[in-house]
């Protein structure tokens, strides 16, 4: 039986565009709000990720950073994580959530028990940040289990070699890194060269769902429509501050910049 997040990207292919994939932080700025935010951007995505707020979150730039501590400021636990993607699940057509994060966090709440849990509220993905191959091969036997995709992370300094080894070993999404930096970077790569990295990395195996994530914004989504899915993140990020800092709502600006993102796209 093919995995949710399988199925969005079928439906994508078939409808000739790439997925969009969006990321918010868990709890930003409150649990109320994070959930409205989901709810209102659902029409237009097709995965949602969604951060667990971390007070060292070493891949994340300002934006999310920003975005992370104003969910820890209001008490935000792992807890209050699951109960949201489970809050959400509820709604009709919820789309399939990939839960992103630190692997010292599953650490302490257990990792088989965090899967378990993963499960039990409808995570349909997981991205650890610092658990890199070959360290995370017992993990992600771990989420196929328990019918979870793992995503593995690529980025352009992995050797062809291991690129390889990491593509046979990953479920059916792969996330590429499109360039060194922390997220929410200025593209200091062009999108001609993203994509010829892209369409390197996506030859090895045609099958297996490959979507760029860093430095996607607005400006930039249009000229890398020919992959499988792109994640904005950081521009979601620095529309929730910029929205609270001018006492607007950000469930109206999100819904907003989410929809042009998806149009732009089509």
């Amino acid at each position: 039986m093919k995995s949710q997040i399988s199925l969005a990207f079928q439906k994508c292919k078939k409808e000739n565009r790439p997925a969009l994939l969006t990321y918010i932080v868990a709890g930003d700025n409150t649990k109320k709000k994070s959930l409205e935010i989901l709810k209102s951007i659902s029409e237009y995505v097709d995965i949602l990720e969604i951060g667990f707020p971390h007070n060292a979150p070493t891949a994340d730039g300002p934006q999310i950073q920003n975005s992370s501590y104003r969910a820890l400021r209001n008490g935000i636990k792992l807890k209050d994580v699951f109960q949201l993607v489970k809050s959400y699940k509820k709604i009709k057509n919820a789309k399939p959530c990939i839960l992103m994060g630190y692997y010292q966090m599953v650490y302490r709440y257990g990792e088989k028990k965090f899967i378990k849990k993963c499960r039990q509220v409808g995570v349909n993905g997981l991205i650890i940040v610092d658990l890199p191959w070959p360290d995370n091969k017992e993990f992600a036997r771990l989420c196929k289990k328990n019918s979870i995709t793992f995503v593995q992370l690529l980025s352009p300094t992995t050797s062809k070699d291991r690129m390889r080894k990491i593509i046979f070993n990953s479920h059916d999404m792969i996330y590429y890194i499109s360039m060194l930096s922390t997220t929410g970077g200025k593209l200091k790569v062009s999108p001609k060269k993203i994509l010829k990295n892209y369409i390197k990395i996506k030859k090895i195996n045609k099958s297996k769902n490959l979507v760029i994530g860093f430095g996607i914004t607005t400006k930039t989504i249009r000229s890398l429509k020919n992959s499988d899915g792109l994640v904005v993140g950081s521009e979601l990020c620095k529309e929730i501050t910029r929205s609270l800092k001018n006492r607007q709502n950000p469930v109206i600006k999100l819904n907003k910049m989410v929809k042009s993102l998806r149009n732009k796209i089509k």
